[in-house]
C-alpha cells in the first residue's frame, strides 16, 4: 500500500494534536489501498471550519457552508471538511441544511460508496463500517446503505457509480445497478456543467464503452432525443478522438439533431464544440482528400476524427500549403494588383485552390504571375 505525502499526514498531525479527532478519508484511501496514487487529499475532522482556520492560517474557505476548508501546507493541498450531519435533498443535488454535529462514523455513512467510505489514520489504521475492503476486493461498486436513498439525495451518484466503473475496471453491484435504472430521472436535476464532465471523464477512463451505459439507462435524457443507439466500440480509439466518435453514434443514431447542438447544451467551450462538430463532418463526408480537409475543417478536427491517420501525418509533414495563410503571398501583394473587396477573397482561395494541386507554385513569383493573369480576366 502506497502511503500519503507528508504534508497530508502535518495536517492530520496538527489537528490531533489540537485534541480533535482527524482521518483521511474518500477517495484517497480508496486509492491508497489500490497502490494508485490519488490526486487529491482530503480529511475529516471533529474540528469545526471556524477551528480548522485558527490552527492553519494560509488556510483558504472553500466551501465553507459545507464545512470546506482547504489547507496548503508544505507544497501540498488538503481538503479538510468538518463531521456534518445532512439534512433532506429536495433538489436531488445539495443537502437542504448542513450541521458540523456529526461523528466519523456518521460522516462516512453519509457518503455515496463503500469503497469511497474508508477512513485512515496516520498510522496507516482503517477505519471500515461500510465494508469498502471488501468491495475492493471483489471489484464491486456498492452504495453505502440503500442504493436508491443514496441516488436520491444526490444525483450526480448516478454518473459517478458509472465512472468509478469505467475508471477502476469495477462491476456494479446487482442492486445498486437496479437503483441506477429506477433512479436515472432524477438526473434531469443536474447542470448540463456536471453532466459534461462525468461524461468527459468516462469517455477518458480505461473502459469508455460505459458511456453507452449512460445512454441506456436514461442519465443523458435531458440532452439526447428518444431512440436506440448503434452503439460503436471507443477502446481503440485515443482519448482525444473519444467525443467526436460518441457524437457520430448519436447522430446516425437520430439521438441528437447535431454535435454542435449537443456539445453547446453540455456547455463546452467553443473550440471543443467546433472542433468535434467539424470532426463528425469529416467522418459523414466521403472526402479523403487531406488538402481539403484541412482546407474545409482545421488540422484540430482532422486529428480528431483521423487520429494515427498516415496520409494526414505526411501531409502536416510535408509543409505543403492547405490554407491561404500558407500561400506565398498574402491580400497585400493582391491590393497592390488591384484587387479589392469580395473578389481579393475570390482571388486567394483561387490561389490556394491551385496551389493545392500543384504544390510547386506556391513561390511569390509564380503567384504573382498567376494573380496578374487573374486580373486581366477581369
Amino acid at each position: 500500500m502506497k502511503s500519503a505525502p507528508k504534508y497530508a499526514l502535518a495536517v492530520l498531525s496538527r489537528l490531533a494534536g489540537a485534541g480533535f479527532e482527524a482521518r483521511l478519508v474518500g477517495g484517497c484511501v480508496r486509492d491508497l489501498l489500490l497502490g494508485r496514487r490519488p490526486g487529491d487529499w482530503d480529511v475529516a475532522s471533529s474540528a469545526r471550519p471556524e477551528e480548522v482556520l485558527a490552527l492553519f492560517p494560509r488556510a483558504i474557505p472553500t466551501g465553507i457552508a459545507h464545512g470546506t476548508v482547504t489547507v496548503r501546507l508544505g507544497g501540498g493541498k488538503v481538503e479538510v471538511t468538518s463531521f456534518r450531519s445532512e439534512g433532506a435533498y429536495s433538489d436531488h443535488r445539495r443537502p437542504d441544511s448542513v450541521s458540523f454535529t456529526g461523528s466519523l462514523h456518521g460522516d462516512l455513512a453519509r457518503r455515496d460508496f463503500t469503497v469511497n467510505a474508508m477512513a485512515m489514520d496516520a498510522q496507516g489504521r482503517i477505519d471500515d463500517p461500510f465494508g469498502g475492503r471488501r468491495d475492493l476486493n471483489k471489484r464491486l461498486i456498492r452504495c453505502v446503505g440503500a442504493p436508491e436513498e443514496r441516488f436520491s439525495e444526490d444525483a450526480l451518484r448516478l454518473f459517478r457509480a458509472l465512472r468509478f466503473s469505467a475508471q477502476l475496471g469495477f462491476e456494479i453491484e446487482g442492486e445498486t445497478k437496479r437503483a441506477l435504472a429506477a433512479c436515472a430521472g432524477f438526473a434531469a436535476a443536474l447542470s448540463p456543467e456536471r453532466v459534461r464532465d462525468e461524461l468527459l471523464k468516462t469517455l477518458r477512463s480505461p473502459r469508455p464503452e460505459t458511456a453507452w451505459e449512460l445512454v441506456s439507462l436514461g442519465l443523458l435524457d435531458a440532452f439526447l432525443k428518444k431512440g436506440g443507439t448503434e452503439q460503436v466500440s471507443l477502446s481503440g480509439v485515443p482519448q482525444y478522438a473519444r467525443l467526436c466518435r460518441f457524437c457520430l453514434a448519436l447522430e446516425l443514431s437520430g439521438r441528437i439533431e447535431s454535435t454542435e447542438g449537443f456539445l453547446r447544451a453540455l456547455r463546452l467551450d467553443s473550440a471543443s464544440v467546433s472542433d468535434n462538430a467539424a470532426a463528425v463532418r469529416i467522418l459523414l463526408s466521403e472526402k479523403r482528400d487531406m488538402k481539403r480537409i484541412l482546407r474545409d475543417h482545421g488540422e484540430a478536427a482532422a486529428r480528431l476524427a483521423l487520429p494515427g491517420d498516415r496520409r494526414l501525418r505526411e501531409t502536416l509533414r510535408s509543409g505543403e500549403c492547405w490554407e491561404i495563410s500558407g500561400l506565398a503571398i498574402g491580400g497585400e501583394e493582391l491590393l497592390e494588383l488591384g484587387f479589392k473587396g469580395p473578389e481579393l477573397g475570390a482571388a486567394l482561395r483561387e490561389l490556394l485552390e491551385r496551389v493545392i494541386d500543384r504544390p510547386e507554385e506556391n513561390s511569390r513569383e509564380r503567384l504573382l504571375e498567376l494573380a496578374g493573369e487573374m486580373r486581366k480576366r477581369g
